[in-house]
């Protein structure tokens, strides 16, 4: 890895930190040594991208990601045009409802509509979404190139859960019904007790740039429900695509929402 991946991938890993840390831990969250991870950390905070607490020297993330992110956002507003698409699934299903974006050869999560019942699905803004384990991952890498997809299957397949599917081969047959349906199925892939729906958001080229997902508790989500989630996620990926880019629709779309209701259905960790 080059010198600026190190840094950059140091930054990521900073920014995933749920409380300040500091130099010896960093280093070895990061696999580097100390003298690396401070000429890094001192390289980073002067260009405010990190920030140290000048009391106890630990380390967090600085302002300077969030006044991209503004600028970005404010330029090609992703997050401002689906949010009020999002919003609508949300109420609809009564169930978690979150967005995710592609970016750094990692599938995250941008932004999450929780769901108003007791018993919810929770997900964290900024998570990573595992191709192999979550809806959203599957839904994502079911419309990528082969080549892309082959090379995504061939390190060793964390397994979260006992029901996280690690056999490449039945994924890519996860990923076939994937593309025929036009949404994707996560059941307890990623965490025991949750099943999730996600459908790809796409360019007019066909290409994913991140998914619409609906979490819920298994024992509230029946196999209706399910495919009626389903059919409303892809309605909402598409208005969300068609929106974003304008009228053209995405190639090789399979999936047709039609006017399937959602009636009492109700779905409720990550997809």
């Amino acid at each position: 890895m080059s010198t600026i991946g190190k840094a950059l991938s140091l930054l990521d890993t900073v920014s995933r930190l749920e409380e300040e840390a500091g130099l010896t831990d960093i280093a070895r969250l990061c696999g580097l040594d100390k003298a690396t991870t401070r000429r890094f950390l001192v390289e980073l905070t002067r260009h405010g991208f990190v920030e140290q607490d000048p009391m106890t020297r630990k380390y967090r993330i600085g302002a300077a990601p969030v006044r991209l992110a503004r600028i970005r956002e404010a330029r090609y507003p992703f997050l401002c045009i689906a949010l009020p698409h999002i919003k609508a699934l949300a109420e609809a299903s009564a169930e978690t409802v979150h967005l995710s974006e592609f970016s750094g050869g990692q599938l995250a999560t941008i932004h999450v509509e929780d769901s108003p019942r007791a018993h919810r699905v929770i997900v964290d803004v900024g998570g990573s979404l595992p191709f192999h384990a979550t809806a959203s991952g599957l839904a994502f890498l079911a419309f990528r190139p082969a080549t892309e997809i082959a090379a995504a299957l061939a390190s060793p397949l964390e397994r979260f859960t006992e029901h996280t599917i690690t056999d490449p081969a039945r994924i890519g047959e996860l990923l076939g019904e994937t593309r025929i349906r036009g949404f994707s199925i996560g059941h307890q892939g990623f965490e025991v007790g949750v099943v999730s729906v996600a459908a790809p958001i796409r360019s007019p080229s066909g290409e994913p740039i991140g998914c619409i997902a609906v979490a819920a508790p298994t024992m509230r989500v029946g196999k209706t429900a399910l495919q009626a989630l389903g059919i409303e996620a892809v309605a909402t990926a598409e208005a969300i695509s068609q929106q974003y880019y304008g009228l053209e629709q995405p190639s090789g779309t399979n999936a047709r929402p039609g006017n399937a209701r959602l009636g009492n259905a109700r779905l409720g960790r990550t997809a």
